[in-house]
């Protein structure tokens, strides 16, 4: 029996409530296998767009009374994903759904997170205050760029964690050779921190500084922790042009390291991207599938995980009114 199963198909049966997955446009094989794990099917919805570019969107059966589940990663082409699901979820709160939970694996504007400078806007606040503003009771999202984030919703949010699937794959990959996990920055040190106690392997830091000759560049200085001899693994949570993880990668193996590999939840792979790192001392490149990757962006040193399960069995506590931290407490 699928991820769920049995507790949807309990509910339903029951008459107490209606699970309804709905799926925008960017990411449907994603959507797909969730709605294969949880037994169901996404629902049939219309979309269309006007020659001006406005979307239009129409759902072909009632969803009356439903806890409705709307899955969209916010990819490329990133402002029309994010104002389809916005669009999506208005339809709901017109048809009477009963419950709309916002499923983004992978939030846009995260990284917009804080005011850096003056004049600057918040963009994360202003995101979660859209999908409020449009009917939204809900949030679900995996590895948000910083934890505060979750702040920003006036409801609950869901914030899942792609590190269990990450790291048991790497711990099957370093088995047996001495290992050691990286932070490419000071930023990261708290996720490559929760790696390490995963896998218990010791830390080490990329420390890097600004180039003061060269405008917005950023140059590797030091290593901090032993990385000799040893197989790395660079963490993070996104991978966007890789300039940061490249560079990182060769800082390590200029310090001694044997082998690089990169791990992180999403993989938007944006501009030279995939040709960096196909170039790159890094030996694979591991991420999830929270974000599409078009056939011409993969590489031979790209891995991808499904994080399917882990949405599906999310959804299901959410639709049974259980509890999502369970998911990630120690067996």
């Amino acid at each position: 029996m699928t991820v769920g199963e049995l507790k949807v198909t309990g509910m339903k049966a029951a008459g107490q409530k209606k699970l309804m997955l709905f799926s925008g446009r960017t990411h449907p094989e994603l959507a797909e296998q969730v709605a294969e794990q949880l037994g169901i099917e996404v629902a049939p919805t219309k979309f269309q767009d006007f020659a001006n570019g406005e979307i239009y969107v129409r759902y072909l059966e009632s969803v009356r009374g439903c806890d409705a589940f709307v899955l969209q990663s916010h990819s490329e082409p990133i402002n029309q994903s994010v104002m389809e699901q916005l669009i999506m979820v208005d339809a709901l709160k017109r048809a009477s759904a009963k419950r709309i939970t916002v499923v983004t694996p992978f939030l846009g504007y995260a990284r917009q997170d804080k005011k850096h400078l003056g004049r600057e806007p918040i963009s994360a606040r202003l995101m979660t205050d859209l999908f409020r503003t449009a009917g939204a009771n809900r949030l679900m999202s995996i590895d948000l760029h910083t934890d505060q984030i979750q702040g920003y919703f006036d409801g609950p949010v869901d914030h899942l964690f792609a590190l269990p699937l990450l790291a048991d794959y790497i711990k099957s990959r370093v088995s047996g050779l001495g290992a050691t996990v990286v932070s490419p920055d000071a930023g990261r040190v708290r996720t490559a921190d929760r790696w390490a106690d995963r896998l218990g392997l010791p830390l080490a830091i990329i420390h890097k500084r600004r180039d003061p000759d060269v405008a917005h560049q950023v140059k590797v200085h030091e290593v901090v922790g032993d990385v000799e001899g040893r197989t790395c693994i660079l963490v993070d949570d996104m991978i966007d042009t890789a300039g940061t993880i490249v560079k990182a990668a060769d800082a390590l193996v200029e310090q001694g390291a044997s082998d690089v590999i990169a791990a992180a939840t999403h993989g938007v792979l944006s501009g030279p991207a995939p040709e960096r790192l196909q170039k790159s001392q890094i030996s694979e490149v591991v991420i999830t599938n929270s974000l599409p990757v078009a056939e011409e962006r993969r590489f031979d040193k790209l891995t991808q995980l499904s994080i399917a399960p882990l949405l599906a069995r999310a959804i299901s506590e959410v639709f049974s009114d259980g509890s999502v931290t369970s998911l990630f407490e120690p067996k």
